[in-house]
């Protein structure tokens, strides 16, 4: 009797969404997007950074970026050696998946950046500021500021003061949305931020593939600085949204098909 073929088939494997919030955000922004994915039998992972969502830390006392991504880097560590996922960040968690990138590259098959700030090394230089750092000088006296080191350093902390959140985070977003991120956001590590620097001596954050989504509408991360940051380091798509800073709540369902778009185009089953 000859040998019996195995008409055994390997189930396609679907990707591993990692979803990273910006500054005073929190896991709970992704509610959503983490909705529409696992109705739609894709694993997702919604992180809390330092001193966001529900953990208990004091913006106040992460006065580095190491400490303020942790997290993150405790997530991706945790992964099996031949486990990738797929790291999307938003604003400033461009940052977070930026520093990730550098550190676990054979681990991230796709790093999607959403509104995101996007520098190759971090914020090193004054024209790293100008595209990454949000300037809502515009708006006026808009920031609530906290000095954990003392009154005469700078912020270690800041949050949006409630009067300008929806005017300016959340202007074509549901009503109901900003009322829910005006109860849940919390101050921000900024020192931890500004203090975001990568090696440059590491070649994985070139070797993974990068998409980028723009936000056409957006007062926060205002297009002219996403497109500064695309051509200097240039993803290898670009999607547009007619959306706020917080596509996840104005525009879920586009944001979801170009996510899982972008998935697609480097080849996971969909």
């Amino acid at each position: 009797m000859g040998d019996e073929v195995n008409n055994t088939q390997i189930p396609p494997v679907k990707p591993h969404f990692v979803l990273v919030h910006g500054i005073s955000g929190g896991a709970w922004c992704w509610y959503k997007i983490r909705t529409l994915m696992e109705n739609s039998g894709y694993k997702v992972s919604c992180i809390d950074l330092k001193s966001a969502g529900i953990d208990p830390s004091d913006a106040n006392s992460i006065l580095s970026f190491d400490d303020y991504n942790k997290p993150l880097i405790d997530f991706m560590s945790a992964l099996q050696d031949d486990e990738q996922v797929i790291l999307v960040g938003h604003s400033a968690g461009g940052l977070s998946i930026t520093q990730a990138t550098h550190k676990f590259g054979k681990k991230i098959r796709l790093a999607v950046y959403v509104a995101a700030t996007m520098l190759k090394l971090g914020c090193w230089t004054d024209q790293d500021a100008k595209d990454g750092v949000p300037d809502l000088s515009e708006f006026g006296d808009v920031y609530e500021l906290g000095f954990g080191l003392g009154g005469d350093q700078p912020p270690t902390s800041a949050i949006v003061k409630k009067e300008f959140q929806r005017k300016i985070i959340y202007q074509k977003s549901p009503l109901e949305d900003s009322t829910l991120a005006a109860m849940l956001l919390k101050p921000g590590p900024i020192l931890a931020l500004h203090s975001a620097r990568f090696s440059q001596e590491n070649e994985n954050v070139d070797s993974v593939p990068r998409v980028y989504i723009k936000t056409l509408d957006d007062n926060v991360v205002k297009p002219e600085q996403q497109d500064a940051m695309i051509k200097r380091w240039p993803p290898s798509n670009v999607y547009v949204l007619e959306s706020d800073h917080s596509p996840f709540f104005s525009t879920p369902f586009l944001l979801f098909g170009l996510l899982i778009k972008a998935a697609a185009s480097i080849g996971y089953c969909i």
